[in-house]
C-alpha cells in the first residue's frame, strides 16, 4: 500500500487534462490522429461481431482464439513465428502483469535512459529498483548493459527497440543481436515493447529482439494502428511464462472485453490492416517532415533532436542549463505544449530535454503550434 501511495502520477496524464482546450495545439501526448480512424470498418466490424449474442458473455482468460490466431499469423507475417499470444487490455497491460509475476521488492530491472515514464511508474509499483542503462542515437549502447548486468545482476531488461518513446530512436540490427547475446549468457528476460514498429516513414524494418533471443517477452499493441479506444494489446511469450502470465491476468481482470476482441477479429478479418496503416504512414511521415523542417526556426541555437524512421516522437535537448518544465508554463500561455523530458529517466534528469509528438495534428497545425513555440524559446 505504501509502494502505491509513493508512485507519483503521469506527467503526460496530467498534461493532457491541461491541453484539452480547443485553442491549445498540443505536441504533447502520443496519440494517433482521430480523423484517420477506420470508422466505418470498425463500425461494421461491431455490427457483425454484435450478431453473436455470445460477445456479451464472459469468456475464458485465454482470450478470443480468433483473434490470437490472427495476431499470431500477423508476427508470423512480420517476421516473428509465433503460435501464441495472451490478449490483452492494452500493451500496457501486458507490462504490468509481466512486472507482476517477475519482479517484486528489491527486484532489479534494467531501462534505457531515457525511457517510457508509464513503464517506470509499473516497475516502481513492485517496489523494484530500476537501473539506468546509456544510450545513443543508435538506441540502448550493449558495453553500458554488460556493465549493469556485472554490477547489478538485473531480472529484467525493458527496453522500446524501434522508434523508442520517448527519443523516437532505433536501435540498430547489430546491437540487437548483441543484446540477444547478453541476455543468452546471464540468464536476463527483455521486454520487447514495441507499439510503433509498424509506423514506419523512412528505410527497412529492422527484425525484432524477440525473433534473435528466446528470452524475450514481446509486447505489442492494437492502439497506435487501430485504435487507442479498444484497448487491445498482445503479450508473446515462451509457452511455460503465457501459461503464468494467463494466471495472473485471471486475478487481474479475468478477460478482457469480449466484445471488443471480437470486433478486432472480425475487423482483421474483413479488412485490409496493411493498407491502412500504409495511409497512415504517408500522412504520419508528412507531418513528421513538416515538424522536423519547422525546428531550426523554432529552437533555439545549440539545441539537438534527433530525427526518427518513424514512430510519434521527437527528442529535443535545449542549450545549457535550460528547463523545459518552466519554459512549459509559458507555452501554455501562448496556447502550444509540449511535455518535459524529465519524467522519462529513472534516475538523474535531464531537465534541458523534451518530448514532441507530431502525430495528432495536421501539417497546417503543426506548422501554426511551432510558431506559438518560437515565440516562447527565441
Amino acid at each position: 500500500m505504501h509502494r502505491t501511495l509513493s508512485v507519483a502520477s503521469s506527467p503526460v496524464r496530467d498534461l493532457l487534462a491541461l491541453t484539452s482546450r480547443p485553442e491549445v495545439i498540443s505536441f504533447a501526448g502520443g496519440l494517433p490522429a482521430p480523423e484517420l480512424f477506420d470508422l466505418d470498418g470498425v463500425r461494421a466490424a461491431y455490427d457483425r461481431a454484435l450478431r453473436n449474442r455470445a460477445v456479451l458473455q464472459y469468456a475464458p482468460t485465454e482470450e478470443d482464439p480468433a483473434l490470437r490466431d490472427l495476431v499470431s499469423a500477423r508476427l508470423t507475417g512480420r517476421g516473428l513465428p509465433t503460435s501464441d499470444v495472451l490478449i490483452t487490455t492494452g500493451s500496457q497491460q501486458a507490462l504490468a502483469l509481466v512486472a507482476t509475476a517477475m519482479l517484486g521488492p528489491g527486484a532489479v530491472v534494467a531501462v534505457e535512459e531515457p525511457t517510457y515514464l508509464a513503464a517506470l511508474q509499473c516497475f516502481r509499483m513492485t517496489g523494484a529498483r530500476i537501473v539506468p542503462v546509456e544510450s545513443d542515437a543508435d538506441g540502448l549502447v550493449p558495453s553500458s548493459l554488460r556493465s549493469v548486468v556485472a554490477a547489478e545482476k538485473p531480472e529484467l531488461l525493458y527496453l522500446v527497440p524501434t522508434f523508442a518513446n520517448p527519443t523516437g530512436r532505433t536501435l540498430s540490427a547489430e546491437r540487437r543481436v548483441e543484446i540477444a547475446e547478453i541476455a543468452a549468457a546471464d540468464d536476463l528476460w527483455i521486454v520487447e515493447d514495441d507499439p510503433y514498429g509498424e509506423l514506419r516513414y523512412r528505410g527497412s524494418a529492422v527484425p525484432p529482439l524477440a525473433s534473435m533471443s528466446d528470452r524475450t517477452i514481446y509486447l505489442g499493441s492494437f492502439s497506435k494502428v487501430g485504435a487507442p479506444g479498444m484497448r487491445l494489446g498482445w503479450l508473446r511469450a515462451p509457452a511455460d511464462l503465457l501459461r503464468t502470465l494467463t494466471i495472473v491476468k485471471q486475478a487481474a481482470d479475468l478477460h478482457t472485453s469480449t466484445v471488443d476482441q471480437a470486433a478486432a477479429a472480425v475487423y482483421l478479418a474483413d479488412n485490409d490492416l496493411d493498407a491502412h496503416i500504409a495511409r497512415l504512414c504517408a500522412e504520419y511521415g508528412a507531418r513528421r517532415a513538416a515538424m522536423l523542417a519547422a525546428l531550426p526556426t523554432t529552437m533555439p541555437a545549440g539545441t539537438t533532436w534527433s530525427d526518427p524512421d518513424g514512430g510519434m516522437f521527437v527528442w529535443l535537448r535545449l542549450p545549457g542549463d535550460a528547463d523545459s518544465a518552466v519554459l512549459l508554463k509559458d507555452a501554455l500561455r501562448h496556447d502550444v505544449a509540449f511535455v518535459p523530458g524529465a519524467a522519462f529517466f529513472a534516475t538523474t534528469p535531464d531537465h534541458a530535454t523534451l518530448r514532441m509528438s507530431f502525430t495528432a495534428n495536421t501539417v497546417e497545425e503543426i506548422g501554426e503550434g511551432m510558431a506559438r513555440l518560437a515565440r516562447v524559446l527565441l
